[in-house]
């Protein structure tokens, strides 16, 4: 059994967790609330802006050239192409540019964030790459799960499960996993496990904090 393999038959009950939660059942059904999607929405684009700083620490962590060069190619992507998807696929649920720019992130999208990047600059190169791993492997396990069930209604959501469930998404799954698997012949395996279900309770929690509809944190005090 692979290392990742372990990973997910540990994380399993929290992964169970996703797949019933009521965001992600309702994203499949088509009926989820558009404005509690739209909250995701937003959250999202903030937790994509960091994801590409998690990306390039990968990148001044990573030990091997073919390894750094994926993780800035990443990194280059997101900042680029991928953030103007997102602002795209916003507009579409009538999100301006300038709202998510306004965006000020939720208690769990902080929490989830700082320590992604408290990992990728302070913990091992194997805990970076566990810590990582959740989000894409996830995202691609729900996505391809749901698509199998049938495309709902909404064209928007349909959208989201096809992006996720679709091919591009599902090499770069594999990528992670196989980048994980490589740094745990070497790396801590139980700090890479804690790191691997901390960031999947993470993943939980994103959901749960949009079905909530968790307000903002307020913006610092100027004075």
């Amino acid at each position: 059994m692979a290392f990742t393999d372990e990973l997910r038959q540990a994380a399993d009950p929290i992964w169970s967790a996703q797949h019933e939660h009521p965001f992600v059942r309702g994203i499949g059904e088509g009926s989820l609330d558009p404005a509690t999607f739209r909250h995701y929405v937003r959250q999202d684009y903030l937790f994509l802006i960091d994801y590409a700083r998690l990306l390039a620490l990968g990148c001044a962590r990573a030990p091997r050239l073919d390894e750094m060069t994926r993780f800035a190619d990443l990194a280059g992507a997101v900042l680029g192409s991928e953030m103007e998807l997102h602002r795209s696929y916003a507009a579409a649920w009538g999100i301006s540019r300038a709202e998510l720019e306004d965006e000020r992130p939720t208690a769990t999208t902080r929490a989830y964030t700082d320590f992604l990047l408290r990992v990728a600059a302070l913990g091992d190169y194997g805990e970076l790459a566990a810590a990582l791993l959740p989000c894409m492997w996830g995202y691609h396990e729900l996505a391809v799960t749901l698509a199998g069930r049938g495309a709902p209604g909404n064209e928007l959501y349909a959208r989201w499960i096809d992006e996720y469930a679709g091919t591009e998404f599902g090499k770069l799954t594999a990528w992670c996993r196989a980048l994980t698997d490589a740094a745990a012949e070497t790396g801590d395996r139980r700090r890479m496990t804690d790191a691997f279900l901390t960031s999947s309770r993470y993943e939980l929690g994103f959901w749960d904090a949009s079905w909530r509809k968790e307000p903002p944190l307020d913006r610092p005090d100027a004075s």
